[in-house]
C-alpha cells in the first residue's frame, strides 16, 4: 500500500475537467495532457451526438488524447461513477452554473477517493473583494461554495487567477480589427494596477497546483511581476507598439456606479467587475505575505508569458485572425 507521499511522487494522478468545451475549460484539459496527466472531461450524453454544438470541440480533445466520460450534474449517478476513475476534478464552471458545484461536492464527499477539488473561480480572491452589489452577489455565491467544500473535509486547493490577458486585451484594444479602431475606453483614471495572465499559463499553473503537495488546502493568488498593468499602460504599450493612436473616452467612477443600478440584471454585471478590477482595485490593493501562495514564486521554472510579450505577439497575428474565443 503506498503512502499518501508516494502517491504524489510516483505515478500520475488522473484529472477529470468539468466544463472542458467552455471558455478556460479548453485550455485546462489542453494543460493537462500537454503535462503527460491522464486527462478526463465529463460530457452531457447529448453533447456526443454527430449533430451537436460541441462535436467539433470533443473532437479535438479526444484528438489530444483525453478521454470523455458520460455523465451531467443533475444525474448524481453518473456523477458518482465519473469520480470513481479519477483522483483531482476541476471544475470550469460559467456563470450562472457555479452554483451546481454543490452537487459536486455531494458526489465527491459520496466516493471517498478524490484527492483534491479545485472549484471554479479563477477570477479575483473572493473573500477579499468587496463589490458593488451585482458582482458582490456572485463573489458571495463562489464563498458559498468554498465554505460548503471546507465544511465537508473535501481536500481541494482555491485558486485567485485575476483577470484573463487574451479576454481583456480583445476587449480593451481590439487588436485583431481591421482598420484598427479610433477611441478606447478607459474606466475610472485609467490608472489601478490589475493582473492579465495568459489563459495559457492560468491553466498551466492550475495543473501544477492541483499536483502539488504544498497547495492542498490552500489559496493560490496567480500575480507574476510581469503582469502587473493598469489598463492605461495597456492602450499606451500597444500605441507605441503598432504607431496607434487612441482618443481616451473615460468611463467615471460614477457612471459605473449608476449603470450598475441601472441597468438590467445581469447586464449590470460586467460593469461591476470592470469597476472591481479596474477602478476599485481588488486585485492589487493588498500586500502578499510571506506565507501566501503566489504562482509565479512556486514555480520558479515555469516561464510564463508576460502581458508586454504577449502584446508582441499579437502583432504579428493576421489582423483577419481572431485572438480568442469568447465561447
Amino acid at each position: 500500500m503506498l503512502s499518501t507521499a508516494e502517491r504524489w511522487e510516483g505515478g500520475k494522478n488522473r484529472i477529470l475537467i468539468i466544463g472542458s468545451t467552455g471558455y478556460l475549460g479548453k485550455y485546462m484539459a489542453k494543460a493537462s495532457i500537454s503535462l503527460n496527466y491522464p486527462t478526463y472531461v465529463l460530457v452531457r450524453p447529448e453533447s456526443l451526438a454527430p449533430n451537436s454544438s460541441r462535436a467539433g470541440k470533443l473532437q479535438e480533445l479526444t484528438d489530444m488524447g483525453i478521454r470523455i466520460l458520460q455523465g451531467s450534474l443533475d444525474d448524481h449517478k453518473s456523477l458518482i461513477n465519473a469520480f470513481k476513475q479519477v483522483d483531482i476534478v476541476i471544475s470550469s464552471l460559467a456563470i450562472p452554473q457555479h452554483m451546481d458545484q454543490l452537487k459536486i461536492i455531494r458526489a465527491i464527499q459520496e466516493v471517498g477517493n478524490i484527492k483534491r477539488f479545485l472549484p471554479s473561480e479563477f477570477g479575483n480572491d473572493v473573500d477579499r473583494v468587496e463589490a458593488l452589489p451585482p458582482f458582490q452577489k456572485v463573489c458571495d455565491d463562489k464563498k458559498v461554495i468554498r465554505r460548503a467544500i471546507e465544511q465537508a473535509g473535501i481536500p481541494y486547493s482555491f485558486i485567485s487567477a485575476n483577470s484573463f490577458a487574451a479576454y481583456f486585451v480583445d476587449y480593451f484594444i481590439h487588436p485583431r480589427r481591421n482598420p484598427q479602431p479610433e477611441e478606447v475606453v478607459i474606466y475610472g483614471d485609467g490608472l489601478t494596477k490589475a493582473v492579465l495572465n495568459l489563459e495559457d499559463d492560468v491553466a498551466a499553473f492550475t495543473i501544477m497546483v492541483a499536483n502539488d503537495p504544498r497547495t492542498l488546502n490552500k489559496l493560490v493568488i496567480y500575480r507574476p511581476p510581469g503582469n502587473i498593468i493598469s489598463q492605461s499602460e495597456l492602450v499606451s504599450l500597444w500605441e507605441k507598439k503598432t504607431g496607434t493612436t487612441f482618443k481616451r473616452v473615460f468611463l467615471s467612477e460614477s457612471d459605473m456606479i449608476n449603470l450598475s443600478e441601472t441597468l438590467p440584471h445581469p447586464d449590470n454585471i460586467p460593469v461591476c467587475v470592470l469597476h472591481n478590477i479596474f477602478v476599485k482595485g481588488d486585485q492589487t490593493n493588498f500586500e502578499l505575505g510571506e506565507e501566501e501562495l503566489e504562482a509565479s514564486r512556486l514555480y520558479p521554472d515555469y516561464k510564463y508569458t508576460p502581458i508586454e510579450a504577449f502584446l508582441d505577439a499579437s502583432i504579428s497575428v493576421p489582423r483577419h485572425t481572431k485572438l480568442t474565443s469568447f465561447a
